[in-house]
């Protein structure tokens, strides 16, 4: 029954809430009740299939367009709830005090039934205080969490406020069926209204009503509020004024990640180190030297943190923007405050240094860490409890690796907090990543106001030595912005110590060493250089006389490069851009196959491709070519088709030369064919690509992969897996080359077909758009001659600059999405992993016989 989890959560001999009776006929009615529980927040409530859905809204609703309030679903209440005011007993669930802030009719925008599934609620308000459309808008859960988050925001229209205008909270406080505020009726004895008269109570429900709707112990309301920490009753900690500021914890590098009980794990962040402190309800974030810049980060994270149950407070944390791939991203964080954007912002704390008059550094790091999960559990989703692995330091670094995440962050145990850098804390790095101090930069060779490329250096003894160039990781906005801010730091003079040489001069503009840059990059060459540096943000929370050279707390020797492809072929415009919000350039792409190139070139080399070209990026024209062109890059090899020996050349490549052709041709995609230029008419692949219609989870695509995985092995074929870098997956076998394409594309429709008819709710076979609406298409077309699908490796030209990742069938989740790996992750993937997840793919070929298809749901 919807209201079963209602009546079991309280006991109507006590608290004078309704019990509810049947569910009654279809209506429209919404309320909004003011509940003043452990902390004030509104209860948002639209009937729907005869009962009140429910949201508690922890900060109330806001007439500011556009602005985020949290909902948290609760249970379905009642329909004569709607008009309930007055208190709940202490000690019941949601006790406390209840007004009728608003009530009024909603009306859908659309399907409500579909849209309150789907998790996106359109909708218009009549009341007497709010009015106009709404949006409630389901957030994606993180793995075990319990409740189920909602955002209410209202729409851009009429009734909407601009921000800085009264407050309707503030403005309207009182009860819309009263005109009492909630002091008024928490004051007055139960039952009793000095507005209304005697307040009836309910008729208690009879003994076996009362039995059949289960009354339980009394629970924890469903408003995100823990119980207050008493600070004086923490053994260890130290009745003290609290301090202005307190110089953080900073980690040491090491070249590998500790392991042994003392040692806990967190994952490293990429974002803003900031201090929290809350004091009387006003909070301000201090950046790691003690900067101000409380008003940088918009007024959601500042809020979140004000709601926090504590009078005065010091956490320690670091603040993020994460991307679709779930990971913390700095340049996603810098491209969010030069838009003035605030709504992604999340503040991830993982210490606790004051608390209520009690200075708490002299604890061991568990103790504080227990208290602060303790303080910000089941608040907003803004502020986020930093959990640790005690798992070894190894693994976890090896997992947060595989995800190309940044790092991680190990900490003693028992450690107390203890300002600057020392041994209690240790940072792993998976891929090499420090600031450096900009001395120079170049001009764009594409646009007149922008930079190309900056000059970089790291201090020495005092001295600023160059360490090379960082040319990619610039949006047009950014390197735009760069240019205006080094133009007014322009230089008569080099600042660098030591000349530099007339390659490492050339177009150089010298500049003010003010600035700091922070870049990710591949290693240090023999000359200590930087290798395929990407830009990732200015660092304004950083000196630049601070900045110095890097390297990791190790016996080894630091600064040899690893050996590399060598590249040879020469960039026109090395700093077009090809993804403008990644700032990815010709020249970073160049470095990410140049990185990659022993991977990939097995899937590339030796075949007739087929490309998708952009010649200035993804948002501009974009065609398919596989023919050759006028000024082909003389690295590209040209073949001929045997069957069309009157036809235009084919392209084709046979080494990372020919590679490096396709990305100054501004070739965005790589299509290989399923069989070699030794042997046209018998192909050595299968690609399998399963393509979601709308509103198919992702889940189902995995299930899919693991349906034409089963059907492949009873077929005697290997089956190896990798997303597309756009919705779907490819479910790829490799050939022993005996088959023709007749054959393997009468296989490989036959499988198709087969899934869909076993089940047709699930999978279609046709191309058709009309039928693929909540099906997957099996997609067995790129199984015949002169058809292509993206390689493995290959870049895809969509936003967010993804690739098609082959992956271990082990790593198939939730947790890695079709666009997951892309050009600025894989590398460090790659890195992380003992061994290519397609290793022994050709090794693994068999023979396409003459074989049934396998029929029958997956076992």
């Amino acid at each position: 029954m919807a209201l079963d989890t209602y009546r079991k959560k309280r006991d109507f001999k006590t608290t004078p809430e309704p019990q509810g009776g049947k569910p009654r006929g279809r209506g429209n009615s919404f309320v909004i009740q003011k509940h003043d529980a452990r902390r004030l927040h509104y209860d948002f409530r639209l009937e729907m299939d005869g009962v009140l859905k429910s949201w508690a809204v922890t900060r109330g609703p806001s007439l500011v367009a556009g602005e985020k309030r949290l909902a948290v679903h609760v249970e379905d209440h009642p329909l004569d709830y709607g008009d309930f005011e007055g208190t709940i007993p202490k000690g019941e669930y949601g006790g406390g005090t209840v007004i009728v802030w608003d009530r009024g009719t909603w009306a859908p925008i659309g399907d409500a039934a579909k849209g309150y599934a789907k998790g996106h609620l359109d909708f218009e308000l009549t009341g007497e205080k709010l009015a106009g459309r709404w949006h409630l808008v389901r957030m994606q859960g993180k793995p075990g969490e319990k409740r189920e988050n909602w955002l209410l925001i209202k729409g851009d229209d009429d009734f909407a406020r601009p921000d800085g205008e009264a407050d309707v909270l503030e403005e309207q406080p009182l009860s819309v069926k009263t005109g009492r505020d909630v002091a008024e009726v928490a004051g007055e004895e139960p039952g009793w209204s000095s507005k209304t008269g005697r307040i009836t109570k309910p008729a208690k429900p009879r003994k076996s009503a009362a039995k059949k709707a289960g009354a339980a112990e009394p629970e924890a309301p469903p408003e995100p509020a823990p119980a207050a920490i008493d600070a004086a009753m923490i053994a260890g900690a130290k009745k003290a004024k609290m301090p202005a500021f307190v110089e953080p914890v900073l980690a040491t590098l090491v070249a590998t990640a500790p392991s042994g009980e003392r040692w806990l794990h967190e994952i490293k962040f990429d974002g803003y180190r900031l201090q929290a402190r809350i004091e009387a309800g006003r909070v301000k974030l201090l950046t790691r030297s003690g900067l101000d810049w409380t008003k940088k980060f918009g007024k959601e994270v500042v809020a979140a943190l004000a709601d926090l149950a504590v009078g005065t407070a010091i956490l320690d944390g670091e603040l993020v923007v994460e991307t679709s791939s779930g990971a913390s991203d700095f340049s996603a964080l810098q491209a969010d405050l030069s838009e003035g954007r605030s709504d992604r912002f999340a503040l991830y704390v993982f210490d606790l240094l004051y608390l209520d008059g009690y200075d708490l550094r002299a604890l061991p790091l568990t103790a504080r860490k227990q208290l602060l999960e303790q303080l910000v559990a089941g608040g907003e989703p803004t502020i986020r409890y930093s959990s640790h692995f005690d798992e070894s330091g190894a693994m976890v670094l090896r997992h947060a690796c595989r995800l190309s995440l940044e790092g991680i962050v190990s900490k003693l145990r028992d450690a107390p907090y203890r300002s600057g850098r020392g041994k209690a804390w240790v940072k792993s790095k998976c891929s090499a990543r420090q600031e450096f101090v900009v001395g120079g930069f170049v001009p764009s060779s594409v646009s007149r106001k922008a930079i190309g490329s900056l000059v970089l250096g790291v201090y020495e003894d005092g001295a600023l030595q160059h360490v090379g160039r960082v040319g990619t990781g610039f949006s047009k906005a950014v390197a735009e912005d760069l240019f205006r801010r080094l133009e007014r730091l322009r230089a008569p003079a080099s600042a660098f110590a030591a000349p530099l040489t007339a390659d490492e001069a050339r177009q150089v503009k010298h500049v003010r060493p003010e600035l700091v840059a922070e870049v990710e990059f591949r290693a240090w060459t023999g000359e200590g250089h930087l290798r395929h540096a990407s830009f990732r943000g200015l660092r304004e929370d950083k000196a630049a006389e601070e900045i110095v050279r890097e390297v990791p707390k190790t016996k080894a020797k630091a600064g040899a490069a690893p050996k590399a492809a060598k590249r040879r072929v020469r960039l026109t415009h090395p700093d077009r851009v090809y993804w403008p919000e990644q700032g990815i350039t010709k020249e970073g792409l160049a470095d990410y196959y140049t990185e990659i190139w022993r991977h990939i070139a097995p899937h590339v080399t030796g075949r007739p491709l087929a490309l998708l070209r952009c010649p200035n990026g993804i948002a501009g024209e974009s065609f398919f070519q596989k023919h050759a062109w006028k000024g082909l890059n003389p690295s590209i090899d040209l073949v001929k088709d045997p069957k069309d020996d009157a036809g235009e050349p084919l392209i084709s490549i046979s080494d990372l030369d020919g590679l490096l052709g396709l990305v100054q041709s501004a070739a965005l995609e790589i299509h290989p064919w399923g069989a070699t230029t030794a042997d046209w008419e018998h192909p050595d692949t299968i690609v399998m690509d399963l393509d979601p219609g709308e509103d198919v989870p992702w889940q189902a695509v995995i299930d899919a992969a693991l349906e034409v995985r089963r059907r492949l092995e009873d077929a005697g074929l290997a089956a190896f897996v990798k997303t597309s870098g756009g919705k779907g997956l490819h479910v790829v076998a490799p050939l022993k080359p005996k088959a023709d394409w007749t054959a393997v594309k009468a296989f490989t429709k036959g499988m198709a077909e087969a899934m869909a008819a076993d089940d047709p709710d699930r999978y279609v076979a046709t191309i058709a758009k009309a039928k693929r609406r909540g099906r997957i298409l099996i997609d067995y077309l790129r199984n015949q001659r002169g058809s292509t699908a993206v390689a493995a490796f290959s870049t895809r030209a969509r936003p967010g600059a993804a690739v098609s990742a082959p992956l271990s069938w082990d790593e198939l989740s939730p947790a890695i999405g079709p666009a997951y790996f892309t050009v600025e992750n894989m590398p460090k993937r790659l890195a992380a992993l003992d061994a290519d997840p397609w290793e022994g793919f050709r090794g693994a070929a068999a023979v396409l016989g003459e074989v049934k298809v396998s029929r029958g749901k997956s076992r």
